[in-house]
C-alpha cells in the first residue's frame, strides 16, 4: 500500500514540476511578447524617432522645443501675427506700408546723424533678398501642389474604394473646418500644432499609440460592419485605370 502511494506521489509531483515549468515558460513568453509588440507597435509602423522623421536639422529642433527660447520666439511671432490681422483687423497692406515707412525713417535719421551730432558718415545696411529666394520658394510650392493633385488623381482612378470614401470624408471635414474660420486660422492652427503636437507625442507616445489603435480597431469593425452592410451590395465596375505621373 505504501509502495502505491509513494509511486502515485511521485507521478503526482512530477506533473505538478511540468505544470509549472509550462506555466513559467509561456509567462516569459508572454512578457518578451508584449516587450516586442511594445518596442514595435509604434503609430503607423515606424521604428525611427520623431527627431528623425521631422527632419533631423535645426527645424526639428524647433519643432520639438530642443531650444526652448527660438521655439518661444516662432511661435509667440506667429501669434503676434495672428492677433495683429484677426482680432486687431489690421490690413496686410497697412502693415506693410507702416513698415516701409518705419524702415525708411530709421535709414533717413542713420543717414543725417553724422551731420547732426558732426560724426564721420558709417555705412548704412541694405536689406537686399536673393533672387534664388523667390525661386526656391515657388518650385517647392509648385512641387507640393503637383504631388497633392498627383495624388488625388491617383485615389480617383486606383478602383480603391475604401481610401477614395476616406479621402472623400477628409476632404469634407476640411471644407467644414474651412467654413468655421478664415485660411489665415486654418494656418495658424496648423502652425501651433506644429509646434506642439510632435513635442507631447514624444513624450507620451507609448500612451498616444496605445490609444490610437484601439481608436483605428474601433473604426475597423464598423467598417466591416458597412463592408457587409451595404458597400459589399454595390456593384463594382471597372474602375482600375492608368496612374497619372
Amino acid at each position: 500500500m505504501s509502495e502505491k502511494i509513494t509511486a502515485e506521489n511521485l507521478l503526482n509531483n512530477l506533473v505538478e514540476t511540468i505544470a509549472e515549468k509550462q506555466k513559467s515558460v509561456s509567462f516569459f513568453e508572454e512578457e518578451k511578447s508584449n516587450s516586442v509588440s511594445s518596442q514595435f507597435n509604434r503609430l503607423f509602423g515606424r521604428q525611427k524617432p520623431v527627431h528623425h522623421l521631422l527632419g533631423g536639422g535645426k527645424s526639428a529642433d524647433v519643432l520639438l522645443w530642443r531650444n526652448k527660447k527660438i521655439s518661444a520666439s516662432v511661435l509667440s511671432a506667429a501669434t503676434a501675427i495672428w492677433v495683429l490681422f484677426e482680432w486687431l483687423n489690421y490690413n496686410f497692406l497697412t502693415l506693410l506700408f507702416f513698415a516701409l515707412a518705419l524702415g525708411m525713417l530709421a535709414q533717413f535719421l542713420w543717414a543725417n546723424a553724422s551731420g547732426l551730432f558732426s560724426r564721420k558718415s558709417s555705412k548704412i545696411p541694405r536689406l537686399v533678398l536673393p533672387e534664388d529666394f523667390f525661386v526656391n520658394i515657388a518650385t517647392a510650392l509648385g512641387a507640393e501642389v503637383n504631388r497633392g493633385l498627383r495624388f488625388l488623381q491617383d485615389v480617383s482612378c486606383g478602383g480603391n474604394l475604401k481610401q477614395f470614401l476616406v479621402v472623400v470624408v477628409s476632404l469634407w471635414v476640411g471644407a467644414v473646418i474651412g467654413s468655421w474660420c478664415n485660411f489665415l486660422t486654418v494656418v495658424y492652427i496648423g502652425f501651433v500644432a506644429a509646434h506642439t503636437l510632435p513635442v507631447l507625442y514624444e513624450r507620451y507616445e507609448d500612451q498616444v499609440d496605445n490609444f490610437v489603435y484601439k481608436v483605428l480597431d474601433q473604426m475597423q469593425i464598423h467598417y466591416r460592419k458597412l463592408d457587409a452592410g451595404l458597400l459589399s451590395k454595390i456593384p463594382k465596375g471597372k474602375l482600375k485605370g492608368k496612374k497619372y505621373e
